[in-house]
């Protein structure tokens, strides 16, 4: 069974995250572009990704991998460090790149994949 969840970003053509079977795969996640902050950015990104997975039932304890884009390498470390706080029984697996974003002051995005057995 595939569900496909409301857009999140006000993008009718993009689900928030779509669930197939026991997998939740999150669309891109951003916020806070308000401040020029890659620290305040990642923590309101972070808080977008858990209202996403809390709407069908997970959280990112149930996260096993995610994608870190960056607009500037130099924010890596800061970024990088901002997991801490989110995931206190270890990360899931990452992989880390640079691009440019749409918004001219947002510094980063996620997506990523949750397993979550019986979401319904």
């Amino acid at each position: 069974m595939i569900r496909r969840m409301p857009t999140h970003c006000e993008d009718e053509t993009c689900s928030s995250c779509i669930i197939a079977g026991d997998y939740i795969f999150l669309a891109h996640h951003g916020g806070g572009q308000e401040k020029e902050d890659i620290v305040h950015q990642m923590r309101k990104t972070f808080e977008s990704m858990t209202n996403t997975l809390s709407s069908v039932g997970a959280t990112l304890d149930d996260v096993v991998q995610i994608n870190l884009y960056l607009r500037d390498i130099k924010d890596f470390r800061l970024a990088a460090d901002v997991f801490k706080e989110y995931f206190k029984n270890g990360s899931p697996v990452r992989m880390t790149t640079t691009t440019d974003f749409v918004g001219r002051t947002c510094l980063c995005q996620m997506d990523g994949i949750a397993y979550k057995p019986l979401v319904n």
